[in-house]
């Protein structure tokens, strides 16, 4: 399996695929990648050459966030919108949907799971 910025990608697929297999590389990223890099991209990945790995390594080291490095940067952004308590920064803190989601009835993956509240008791008989 070759490693490419710490994370060993799949080598029996074809290069391009492989490539998205990296945190914050996707599809059109992995093919800008290999157009810079001079690499067919229908290659497998245990085809490449070491200098070809080199040259991949290079070009996402020089124009690309990723990795631990791209979470890091992520979690930078929410803790400063949480810091100057803007809206959207008060929805992360609360644990709601951030981009204007509706809540009365979805966002259970942002909310957890119910939370049921006792409902009043009728008084039918006095």
């Amino acid at each position: 399996m070759p490693r490419i910025v710490g994370i060993d990608i799949p080598d029996k697929k074809q290069i391009w695929i492989s490539l998205t297999y990296v945190p914050g590389i996707g599809r059109y990223s992995a093919g800008q990648i290999l157009k810079e890099a001079n690499i067919e991209s229908s290659a497998k990945a245990n085809q490449l050459t070491e200098d070809e790995i080199s040259r991949i390594q290079q070009i996402i080291d020089r124009s690309y966030l990723v990795g631990g490095e791209l979470r890091r940067h992520v979690a930078q952004n929410i803790t400063r919108l949480k810091e100057i308590a803007c809206y959207r920064g008060l929805r992360h803190r609360r644990g709601l949907p951030v981009r204007g989601q509706c809540t009365q009835s979805n966002a259970r993956t942002r909310k957890g799971p119910r939370k049921t509240v006792a409902g009043k008791k009728s008084v039918k008989g006095h």
